[in-house]
């Protein structure tokens, strides 16, 4: 890490003893970035290490063969481990929310997903099943079918997209709507095994960016989770279970530290673009030394210091069990659009501090313009955020 890597302040998360992501593997890791970008073809060799090194286990319990961590320390690792490779940080992402979401409800009293910090444990691969093209409801609706069984299972039918570790899952956490219950509509939440068939993986995933994910397309057609493995029955729309709880806050709070971990690399990049180039209108002294890019370099780590210090309190206050009331989900939704809204902009600062050789496909920068632009994508959206943020302060709209 170089002095202007804002991750590695003495103010940063405590760490175990034994760092999970030393400087070393961090090093291998950046080195393959630009080639699984360039062949658009999944991280296997960063997965087999980050897997033969514990990492999976960050969250999980030592009880359960885990590294025990808090999700404030994982999140300040994910920020370091996206300053290397954006992509596989954001795909070992998926993984890690599961089994936050396992912690923070198991810290709440809730065993309900305790399977999950044991089976992980044991080395098993959770993957996130939950996104569906056209679905603006997210957690509150489905386009996915959920057909109930005798013996208390489930089968599921549909097609969920973005499925980020579609190559490495053993586990597959997914939702759907069963309409034919007694009691229907509700959403069913469970996790079905790769060996146990029933789903397609079409390997759809040519994007412009965070392309090392491989978040192919699955189709769900009958696949089956087992009764032991149904989680929750829910009544769609809003819902103040624990489960829905735990999602967001997981998903925002780990999403909100790989974006800002492009923000702090692309911040690096300038920095190091700006001593290295030269002016001939300025007697050939560095850029640094121009007031306009100066400003820009100012303007981006401005921007840049405001996000470790949310994303800190709020995993914190997860771990904690603080309460926010209902200023929980307005909270959550702001940390991810303040965290992808800015690494976009300290991206495209950076760019134009770098001058036009990011524009050639081999730039990390270049490659860090397209990878931040996935951040648009992931839930909540702008829309959806302001909505919530508008509706706790200012009441819902009135018919």
């Amino acid at each position: 890490m170089t002095e202007h890597d804002p991750a590695s302040d003495p103010h940063s998360a405590d760490l175990t003893p034994a760092d999970p992501l030393n400087d070393e593997l961090l090093s291998r890791i950046r080195s393959r970035a630009a080639e699984y970008d360039r062949e658009n073809r999944f991280f296997t060799e960063d997965f087999a290490e980050l897997a033969d090194g514990g990492y999976l286990k960050a969250l999980v319990p030592t009880e359960f063969g885990g590294l025990g961590l808090s999700l404030e320390q994982t999140a300040r690792l994910q920020v370091r481990l996206a300053g290397a490779a954006p992509a596989t940080a954001l795909a070992v992402n998926m993984h890690l929310v599961w089994t936050g979401i396992a912690k923070t409800l198991r810290d709440r009293g809730d065993d309900s997903l305790e399977f999950v910090l044991r089976e992980a444990g044991a080395g098993e691969v959770f993957a996130f099943g939950l996104s569906e093209a056209g679905n603006d409801l997210v957690l509150f609706g489905s386009t996915t079918e959920a057909r109930p069984e005798p013996d208390g299972s489930y089968r599921f039918h549909g097609r969920k997209i973005f499925t980020s570790l579609s190559p490495a899952w053993t586990r597959l956490g997914t939702m759907g709507l069963d309409s034919t219950s007694p009691d229907a509509p509700k959403i069913v939440y469970g996790f079905i095994e790769r060996t146990g068939g029933g789903f397609e993986i079409r390997e759809d995933w040519d994007t412009l960016g965070m392309r090392a994910t491989q978040s192919n397309t699955t189709v769900l057609d009958g696949a089956r989770a087992a009764a032991d493995r149904v989680v929750r029955r829910l009544d769609p729309g809003p819902n103040p279970d624990p489960l829905v709880f735990a999602i967001f806050a997981n998903f925002e709070i780990l999403l909100a530290a790989v974006y800002t971990g492009i923000g702090a690399r692309a911040l690096e990049l300038a920095v190091e673009a700006a001593h290295r180039r030269t002016s001939l209108k300025n007697d050939g002294r560095s850029y640094a030394n121009d007031p306009d890019i100066r400003w820009r370099v100012a303007e981006a780590a401005i921007e840049q210091d405001a996000l470790l210090p949310q994303l800190d309190a709020l995993a914190r206050d997860v771990d904690t069990l603080a309460s926010h009331g209902g200023l929980w989900f307005p909270k959550l939704v702001g940390l991810k659009i303040r965290a992808t809204e800015t690494a976009r902009r300290v991206v495209d600062q950076a760019v134009r501090v770098s001058g036009g050789s990011t524009f050639f496909a081999g730039s990390e920068l270049g490659r860090l313009y397209r990878d931040v632009l996935a951040g648009i994508f992931h839930p909540s959206d702008a829309e959806s955020a302001h909505n919530t943020v508008a509706t706790a302060w200012l009441g819902p709209v009135e018919e």
